[in-house]
């Protein structure tokens, strides 16, 4: 899943940073990646955080929203605001460039990796939530989505206006293999590696 990500960071990047002539050619990929680090961290923060809720709530309420409509979410508004100031402070970009590319890449990317995640069209199969929420766990599917909770199943009842109750154990579960993860910082370290 983490593959997918950098993939549509690439994607939505070309026009926003590579094809950007605001943007030095030598900090394309270091960009990109900030940008994929930016999704990947914030979503295992809400993780570590406690916030499995959230993000159920971040994939199964944006299925029919816009991009437009994705900024709206505190989760994404949060994520385009670091990527920006890391953007100027790590990159000495242009504050309003920095916003510029965050306001592009982040919505769009998160937007298509929500509705892609909710589809059942047979070229988004390799978009699920127990995948992600693996990935950003350091477990594997299933196995870090509390032992056999099927995530996926979870996030289809949420967007079929059904309720999605997450056992609390289940979640104190995820919650302490996100912050096992983080700890590590392995992810930052892996994302860098698709930009080489």
């Amino acid at each position: 899943m983490l593959e997918q990500i950098t993939q549509l960071v690439k994607q939505y990047g070309q026009q926003a940073i590579v094809d950007n002539p605001e943007v030095p050619n030598d900090l394309n990929n270091q960009v990109m990646a900030e940008a994929a680090n930016t999704i990947t961290g914030g979503l295992q923060n809400i993780l570590s955080g406690g916030g499995l809720q959230g993000l159920l709530g971040l994939f199964g309420g944006n299925q029919n929203q816009s991009r437009g409509g994705i900024l709206s979410n505190p989760i994404v508004a949060m994520m385009v605001g670091h990527l920006a100031n890391k953007l100027v402070q790590k990159m000495g970009l242009d504050p309003s460039l920095a916003n510029s590319i965050s306001n592009n890449i982040i919505p769009n990317v998160l937007n298509n990796i929500t509705q892609r995640t909710v589809s059942d069209a047979p070229q988004d199969n390799g978009f699920d939530l127990n995948d992600l929420v693996g990935a950003l766990t350091g477990g594997g599917g299933q196995q870090a989505s509390g032992g056999g909770l099927d995530l996926q199943d979870l996030l289809r009842q949420f967007t079929q206006g059904g309720q999605a109750n997450v056992d609390a154990n289940v979640e104190a579960q995820i919650t302490r293999q996100a912050q096992n993860q983080n700890q590590g910082g392995g992810l930052a370290d892996l994302i860098g590696g698709f930009f080489k």
